[in-house]
């Protein structure tokens, strides 16, 4: 497709907003003064045309090894570079953003589920089961974007120094087979992956447990390398940052509390290894 061809069609597009809007615009007019097309720019930084074309009308969010790529080809001096940290916040929900930046910072991560495999642990396969069966539906280039920053998110396994970082599960999580047998076999698996890593510890809440210090659901508890100590309460579309120590406090007592009744990792890593075996 030419180049006039192509603008036409972006006509007929609907166009992204905010950040990522204004990341589109100054990405096309630093390529149109490069004399590039889009399929040349796509050629130099590894994308496709379309998705260079999704990029600046603002559809698609680009990641950082894109941007810092486009950059250095646009000889852009850094122009481009400055959208890295905004453009990794837009990946998110709103209501996610601040989490998302404090969890980067996190020296100790502490999560209870009671739903469906936290993020963190959600394989590829298992992510996009989840946002595309996600009500109201979501269209699906914000399925993409969801699954590749939940992937991104899990970087923090690697990074170093290593943070440490929990899960407390209920039973039900691991048991419920959320995008059909594949996919749920593929996740357990995952779960034993991450299980072995040193820096996390994953905890298995059964059923006939007749204590449970937790029961008005999800929440995350997260320690930066400042010393903060804060607690994630999601809801929908109004999810918490708790700042305040007393309550982050109790909170913290609270997922004490949960790891004492859990099964210990070794045995609950025991566990999915059974079930998976019982598949």
């Amino acid at each position: 497709m030419s180049e006039e061809a192509q603008e036409e069609q972006d006509g007929q597009e609907a166009p992204g907003s905010g950040i990522p809007l204004v990341f589109g615009r100054v990405l096309k007019r630093l390529r149109v003064q490069a004399g590039l097309e889009r399929a040349e720019l796509g050629r130099r930084t590894g994308y496709s045309a379309a998705t260079i074309t999704s990029y600046e009308v603002g559809r698609r969010i680009p990641n950082a090894k894109f941007i810092r790529r486009a950059d250095e080809v646009l000889d852009a001096g850094g122009i481009l570079v400055d959208f890295i940290e905004d453009m990794e916040k837009a990946q998110y929900p709103t209501y996610f953003r601040d989490a998302a930046a404090l969890e980067k910072q996190a020296v100790a991560l502490h999560v209870f589920a009671v739903q469906a495999v936290p993020g963190l642990l959600q394989t590829e396969e298992y992510a996009r089961a989840v946002f595309t069966m996600w009500r109201p539906m979501l269209d699906e280039e914000t399925i993409e974007q969801r699954v590749a920053a939940r992937l991104t998110r899990q970087e923090i396994f690697t990074r170093k120094p290593a943070p440490t970082v929990t899960f407390v599960m209920e039973e039900a999580v691991v048991r419920r087979q959320l995008g059909g047998l594949g996919v749920w076999r593929g996740q357990l698996e995952q779960i034993l992956l991450v299980g072995q890593r040193r820096n996390v510890e994953i905890q298995i809440m059964p059923y006939a447990r007749e204590e449970h210090a937790a029961l008005s659901g999800n929440f995350t508890l997260i320690e930066t390398g400042k010393g903060r100590r804060i607690a994630y309460v999601p809801a929908y579309k109004v999810s918490r940052l708790v700042t305040d120590r007393s309550t982050v406090r109790e909170v913290e007592e609270k997922y004490g509390l949960l790891r004492a009744q859990a099964l210990p990792p070794r045995e609950s890593l025991a566990f999915v290894e059974k079930l998976l075996g019982e598949t």
